[in-house]
């Protein structure tokens, strides 16, 4: 039975799970991606795409399983079962406020838990209707097994310790693995040859593990010796498809200089190597190697920079610019000094960005075909036309502090072994969108689908099933979210909070995504914003120096953590309790 009378709370709730599935997408889904843009492996377009697609997948191929942390270990259902619309008006107000929330929260550029606003909705309605004695804080006596950790509100409380301390730690030893056993050895190149096709089947494992382990719209029936036996084979199988295929282009490209080749050629695999002497380069060749540090400086070549600016009397071009000659001195006194400089990478100077939408036409009519033409580039893709690493580089007044002397702490590897891990970051990247998708499109899709089932059927339901178009309603919403504002977070993430480069991105992708799928399994509601800075700040801490990381921008991240919850369910009660006890004349 249809409660028509209901209607406008039906397109209340449509409407505002929307705007939470857009916030999801603008705040959440740029963790994923932020580290891969700020260390110059994806541009911001090629990150969009990859998100798009991995995030899609993940909420429509692995999302079915509402958060049951968020709809039923909060607040049961049963406590409606006399007054469905009471639930349903509940599950209106809550994704009304987390929404409200998160909007607010991105545009002040807040990286904030998706995850931990929506709980905050569903416990504001919770105690505007039941009553606080009814809100399930803590896991109830006799509670056994991972259950413990994941029941109730008190879930959250250690998801703030636990989720970025895991991703801390997993993501530091990763690191600290590569940095010692490829980034500081005397042939870099050469151990990451060997290294790269190990993490590459790794990561693979880890997706085939969240894959088999969560299930989606589909049913896995092998007994535990039989899934770690698939999980393993499909490390090993992948691992091999790299060694096979990917890695003699790598070779040719990084250890032949082979300019000749583009990506395409990856498909040729062992007959690459059959390839004869690379030819001399054209003049104007830029190779595919690019300077993954351009634009930031060594401590050595920061020190002569502000010296040089010092003596001439700027004070502020010693902290904001220098003379380029000066600069140009510096960086080769540095290099002359460094004594692995014979390891580095020939570089050419990346070419100057080019922007999608160009510039405005002036002096035209706001109706000709020019101006209505840049006027709808501008609509569609203002979002992915912004360049994130000179915004991640701007001033941002206290928060920010002098990220150029931060930066500078932070050791620069060869470039030619950060372009190897350039490809394990895309990866990890992947997979950390993938299980983003998969985890969080429940948190505006599980209220809603609440609403829609209460709103058809009449009744609270049992054991609901998410109707796929619901899933691709909130799959597309994400995307939107990503596409048209996800540029904002992502500026304040990556390298306002440490130096990223390819092989420290890919840590702590790898760090966040291991973290995810624990929690997954635990049933933990772990926010991806919360395990990608915790592993941005555990690979910072091993760059050797406290300092190379902006401990006031991580501060200020964490302190919106604490006050997503309260301001969230301050506002769903609010609304829930004025509705409810609003005056009446029938």
């Amino acid at each position: 039975m249809v409660l028509v009378q209901y209607d406008y709370l039906f397109a209340i709730g449509l409407i505002f799970a929307f705007l939470d599935a857009w916030n999801i997408g603008a705040n959440d889904v740029a963790n994923s991606w932020a580290t891969s843009v700020a260390s110059r492996s994806l541009t911001l377009v090629q990150a969009m795409i990859g998100a798009s697609i991995m995030e899609f997948a993940g909420a429509l191929g692995v999302g079915a399983r509402v958060a049951d942390t968020i709809r039923t270990k909060i607040v049961s259902p049963d406590l409606y079962n006399s007054a469905p619309e009471v639930l349903m008006l509940g599950m209106v107000c809550a994704v009304v406020a987390s929404s409200l929330w998160l909007t607010l929260a991105t545009r002040i550029g807040l990286p904030v838990s998706t995850t931990h606003s929506i709980m905050g909705g569903v416990i504001g309605m919770g105690i505007a209707s039941v009553g606080a004695g009814k809100i399930t804080w803590v896991a109830p006596p006799g509670t056994q097994g991972t259950a413990i950790v994941n029941t109730g509100v008190v879930s959250v409380f250690m998801a703030w310790i636990i989720a970025p301390g895991l991703s801390a730690i997993f993501a530091s030893i990763i690191f600290l693995i590569t940095k010692y056993g490829v980034m500081l050895r005397k042939n870099p190149v050469m151990k990451a040859f060997a290294l790269v096709p190990v993490y590459f089947g790794i990561t693979a494992s880890l997706l085939v593990m969240l894959l088999l382990w969560k299930g989606g719209g589909y049913t896995i029936n092998l007994e535990d010796n039989q899934l770690a036996a698939v999980i393993v084979c499909a490390g090993i199988g992948w691992a091999g498809v790299i060694a096979v295929f990917l890695m003699p282009w790598l070779w040719r490209v990084v250890v032949r200089d082979d300019w000749q080749l583009r990506w395409y050629h990856i498909g040729l695999g062992p007959l690459l190597l059959r390839r004869g002497e690379v030819p001399p380069p054209p003049a104007d060749f830029q190779g595919a190697i690019r300077n993954f540090y351009e634009g930031h400086l060594t401590k050595e070549e920061l020190e002569a920079k502000r010296a040089a600016a010092a003596a001439r009397g700027d004070v502020e071009g010693g902290h904001e610019a220098a003379n380029e000659s000066n600069i140009a001195e510096a960086i080769i006194k540095s290099k002359a000094s460094d004594t692995e400089s014979e390891h580095q990478a020939v570089v050419v100077p990346t070419e100057q960005r080019k922007s999608i939408i160009g510039p405005k036409p002036e002096g035209l009519p706001w109706h000709s075909t020019d101006m209505l033409y840049w006027a709808v580039k501008k609509a569609l893709f203002n979002g992915v036309d912004q360049d994130i690493v000179n915004l991640q580089k701007r001033k941002g007044g206290m928060l920010s502090g002098d990220l150029e002397e931060k930066h500078a702490r932070a050791a620069h590897y060869d470039n030619k072994a950060e372009f190897m891990y350039s490809f394990l970051q895309i990866m990890t990247a992947c997979t950390a969108s993938f299980t983003h998708g998969a985890n969080d499109v429940s948190n505006a899709i599980g209220p809603f689908t609440t609403i829609y089932q209460i709103w058809q059927s009449g009744s609270v339901p049992k054991d609901p099933d998410v109707p796929l178009w619901i899933l691709a309603f909130g799959g597309v919403a994400i995307v939107l979210g990503l596409w048209t504002y996800g540029y904002h977070i992502m500026a304040n993430l990556g390298n306002r909070l440490t130096l990223n480069s390819p092989s420290r991105g890919f840590s702590m992708e790898l760090g966040s995504a291991v973290t995810i799928i624990v929690a997954t399994r635990l049933k933990l509601p772990v926010s991806t914003t919360q395990c990608i800075t915790g592993a941005i700040v555990g690979v910072g801490l091993c760059n050797g120096d406290w300092r190379a990381l902006n401990w006031r921008m991580i501060a200020w991240i964490y302190g919106g953590w604490i006050l997503t919850l309260p301001c969230a369910g301050i506002i769903s009660g609010c609304l829930m309790g004025i509705i409810l006890n609003a005056p009446s004349w029938h």
